[in-house]
């Protein structure tokens, strides 16, 4: 009988799934996002009955399921294993965060430095197996220096702090629809202040070659290496990201490491290949 491998990644919105053996292709199935620290086991067991579990053939082959997501830490990953375990009684079931997951898909089995630039950001040292020294990213007031909703909030403040050019400002406004105070309304009244703010990177992408754009990008980027990966004290080992912000940034990214004395390793935008690769290997070695 052949044997089934889930693998999942998930953000907050999104979760990317994919069903492998080493025989037979693989089934991609994207559900909604799990998020252990804002979602119920209701709801989350929801999203695995309605949304994941008929999309699956021969569920009752799947031998080993590996889940990597935000918020899956303890002991609120516990929801996410009873979870998939109430739908898939006969699987071994692994639920890791999604730091581990990208360690993972970056070095595999080697020791490395990895890191998520995204909506938010995150890093840690991996030796090869587990995570071992992991710089608190803070959120995104305390912390998450280069991440989209940072990115976010240091151009608007820029723009109307007026240290960026009024015709700027003025193609900002226009291009989103906003004024100053819906700005304003926004990041301190509404829900998930976050996830505005970095919806505003793909203004910053498209003009990412206006000096000032540029500065910002550079600075921000050199933050993150002098506020979280120095502390890792391994200057040698090249420095490796999963998360769109380094993929659509690899220019500004790249310069700053240089500028703060690091390599930049591998960048992918998301994950999920990589894991499946890294277990179908473990699960051939078994």
């Amino acid at each position: 009988m052949t044997r089934y491998i889930l693998i999942a990644d998930s953000g907050s919105t999104k979760t990317d799934w994919i069903l492998t053996s080493q025989d037979n292709g693989i089934l991609q199935v994207n559900t909604t996002g799990i998020n252990p620290v804002r979602d119920s086991q209701d709801a989350i067991l929801r999203v695995l009955t309605e949304e994941l579990l008929p999309r699956i053939p021969h569920p009752h082959q799947v031998a080993q399921a590996h889940f990597y997501g935000a918020g899956c830490i303890q002991p609120f990953c516990q929801a996410v294993s009873q979870s998939l375990s109430n739908i898939l009684p006969r699987t071994e079931i692994h639920v890791g965060s999604d730091l581990l997951g990208a360690a993972r898909a970056l070095c595999g089995n080697e020791p490395g430095i990895a890191c998520i630039l995204g909506t938010g950001s995150n890093s840690c040292l991996y030796d090869g197996k587990e995570i071992t020294l992991n710089t608190p990213p803070l959120g995104y007031i305390l912390g998450d220096e280069g991440s989209g909703a940072v990115l976010g909030r240091t151009l608007v403040g820029n723009l109307l702090k007026g240290m960026l050019p009024q015709s700027l400002l003025r193609e900002f406004l226009d291009n989103f629809h906003l004024t100053q105070q819906d700005i304003i309304s926004r990041v301190y009244r509404s829900p998930m202040p976050n996830r505005f703010l970095a919806s505003l990177v793909p203004f910053i992408d498209s003009h990412r070659h206006h000096d000032g754009i540029h500065q910002m990008l550079v600075e921000q980027f050199r933050l993150f290496f002098s506020r979280n990966i120095k502390a890792y004290a391994h200057p040698e080992m090249h420095v490796n990201f999963v998360g769109s912000i380094a993929y659509v940034f690899t220019e500004e990214l790249t310069e700053s490491a240089h500028i703060e004395g690091f390599e930049i390793g591998k960048i992918i935008q998301r994950p999920i290949m990589e894991l499946t690769d890294f277990h179908k290997k473990r699960l051939k070695l078994s």
